[in-house]
């Protein structure tokens, strides 16, 4: 019953006004990834002669120092940060929850695992980017390992303190007592109680995973070019500011907008288990 409140909580809590627009928001950017080849018919890697010409015409936002197609490198620049943002987390959340399963076992299995999340805590997160980078190369998948071994803690830790904290209240207990075993009395009445958090982390996740993945290809450390991301379309208009700040803007309003929307939906999912 407890989950069950939970999750009309969660309902509730995006119903309102900041969580409408957050949906909003990553809608419409997710859509306009989606649909990146129905609203643009430009090859996002083909090159032309009129580098950094101004929106009109065939270009409706311009085209960029190569002549390419900005709308369409910015279009496919979403897909790709989306693709990679729904790959890296749920790796991340499911190896966090799979240690936190581990960690709650035993006294000493806890330790280890404890201390694995401070080992990755210890690096912040351009070092941990430079270290993966170094390991692999640059391109999509270090981009995808950073992120997922960035979100392990924070996954791992709000499970296993959930799990804690649930597996010694009344309902636990009683159900114990009732003979249930200790499997049963995780899965049925622990886990759908303690998950229930994770959602909201999974929104905050996501928001991190846009500006991990935008820092590293920015740096030149993540998706490779020619191949379009946003971070890396940020990365290619900075000499270009004073000459034509259109180039920065447009892909830099995607980027805010998206975080954005994953912001307002993670605060309203939290304001509203909480009421």
């Amino acid at each position: 019953m407890r989950a069950l409140r939970a999750r009309h909580a969660y309902l509730d809590g995006l119903l309102t006004p900041r969580g409408t627009i957050g949906l909003l928001l990553v809608g419409t950017v997710l859509l306009a990834g989606l649909l990146a080849p129905l609203l643009t018919g430009a090859d996002p890697l083909a090159q032309g002669a009129d580098a950094l010409a101004g929106p009109g015409g065939a270009h409706l936002l311009g085209t960029d120092d190569l002549g390419r197609d900005l709308l369409s490198r910015i279009l496919h620049g979403i897909r790709a940060d989306l693709l990679i943002a729904l790959a890296a987390v749920p790796l991340g959340a499911a190896a966090g929850c799979a240690l936190a399963l581990a960690a709650t076992s035993s006294r000493a299995a806890d330790v280890v695992v404890q201390r694995a999340f401070d080992l990755v805590l210890a690096f912040p997160g351009l070092i941990l980017a430079l270290a993966v980078t170094a390991l692999t190369g640059a391109g999509t998948t270090p981009v995808v390992i950073v992120i997922a071994l960035a979100e392990i803690p924070g996954f791992g830790r709000l499970l296993r303190s959930g799990i804690l904290v649930h597996r010694e209240r009344e309902y636990a207990v009683a159900a114990r007592v009732g003979g249930a075993s200790r499997l049963r009395v995780l899965v049925r009445h622990v886990l759908p109680n303690a998950a229930d958090p994770l959602l909201v982390q999974l929104a905050v996740s996501l928001s991190l995973a846009v500006f991990i993945e935008g820092a590293m290809s920015f740096l030149g450390i993540g998706v490779r070019p020619p191949e379009p991301s946003l971070g890396s379309i940020l990365s290619e208009a900075m000499p270009y500011l004073q000459q034509d700040p259109g180039f920065a803007a447009a892909p830099l309003v995607v980027v805010t907008a998206l975080v954005l929307g994953l912001t307002f939906i993670a605060e309203s999912l939290n304001r509203g288990i909480r009421r």
